[in-house]
C-alpha cells in the first residue's frame, strides 16, 4: 500500500491516474443525480406535513453532508502533508477546498429556502445553520492561505494548520440537533426514519453529489499539478503533445 501511495506522490503519475478516472467518474455523478432527481422530484410522494416543499432536500441534503465529508477528508491530506511531507497531499487539499465551499454554500442556500415556508423565516442563528456558516468561514480561509504565500510548500503547511484546527467543527455540524434546543429538524438516523419511496432517491442524490465531488476535484488536482509542475519537462513534453 504505501509502494502505491508513494508513486501517487509522483505528480506526472498522479496526473495521468487523474485523467482515466474523470470520465467515468463524472458519467456515474450525472446518472445518479438524474435518477435521485427524477424519481425525488417527480415520482416520490408530496410528505403529509410539507407537502412538496420537503423536495428541497433532493439538493441541500446532499450538499450539508458532502459538506462536512470534504472538510473531513481534507483534514486527512492536511494530516498527511504536515507528517510525511507529501506535497501532493497539500495540492489535493487546495483542490477540494474550492468545492467543498461550493456545496457547503448551497447547503445555506437551499436550507435557508428550505426554512423559510417551515419556520416563516429565511435565517435564525440556529446551532446548525449558524456552525454550517462557521464552516463556509473555514473553507475560504484555507482558500485564502493557500493563495496568500510564494512559497507553496508554506502555503500548503499554513492551509493544513487551519483546516486541521477547524476540525473540530465538524462533530459540532453533525450533533447540533441532539446537543441544543434547536428549530433545525432531528437526526434522521441515516436517512431510515424517511419512508423509503423518499429516501432511495435521497440516496441516489447524495452518491451522485460524491462521484461530482471527486471528478471537480481530480480536474482541479490535475490543473494545479501543471501549474506547480509547470517548468518540468514532463508538462513540457505533454504540451508539445497536445498542440499536434
Amino acid at each position: 500500500m504505501w509502494k502505491w501511495l508513494h508513486q501517487l506522490a509522483r505528480p506526472e503519475r498522479l496526473y495521468h491516474v487523474c485523467g482515466r478516472f474523470i470520465p467515468w467518474l463524472a458519467i456515474l455523478g450525472v446518472a445518479c443525480l438524474l435518477i435521485g432527481w427524477v424519481w425525488g422530484f417527480g415520482y416520490a410522494p408530496p410528505d403529509y406535513q410539507q407537502g412538496n416543499s420537503y423536495r428541497i432536500m433532493y439538493i441541500h441534503v446532499p450538499a450539508a453532508i458532502w459538506s462536512m465529508g470534504i472538510y473531513s477528508a481534507m483534514a486527512i491530506a492536511a494530516f498527511i502533508g504536515l507528517v510525511w511531507q507529501m506535497k501532493m497531499s497539500d495540492l489535493a487539499l487546495a483542490a477540494m477546498a474550492p468545492v467543498g465551499a461550493v456545496f457547503t454554500f448551497i447547503a445555506l442556500v437551499t436550507g435557508s429556502a428550505w426554512g423559510k415556508p417551515m419556520w416563516g423565516t429565511w435565517w435564525v442563528w440556529d446551532a446548525r445553520l449558524t456552525s454550517e456558516l462557521v464552516l463556509l468561514f473555514l473553507y475560504l480561509g484555507a482558500i485564502a492561505l493557500y493563495n496568500a504565500f510564494e512559497d507553496r510548500r508554506l502555503a500548503g503547511r499554513a492551509a493544513s494548520i487551519l483546516v486541521l484546527v477547524g476540525v473540530v467543527n465538524i462533530p459540532i455540524i453533525h450533533y447540533s440537533v441532539e446537543w441544543w434546543n434547536t428549530l433545525h429538524q432531528g437526526s434522521t438516523n441515516m436517512q431510515q426514519s424517511i419512508d423509503p419511496s423518499m429516501r432511495y432517491p435521497l440516496r441516489w442524490a447524495i452518491f451522485g453529489y460524491l462521484f461530482f465531488f471527486i471528478t471537480l476535484t481530480l480536474m482541479r488536482l490535475r490543473n494545479l499539478i501543471l501549474y506547480q509542475e509547470r517548468l518540468r519537462p514532463w508538462v513540457a513534453s505533454l504540451v508539445n503533445k497536445e498542440r499536434r
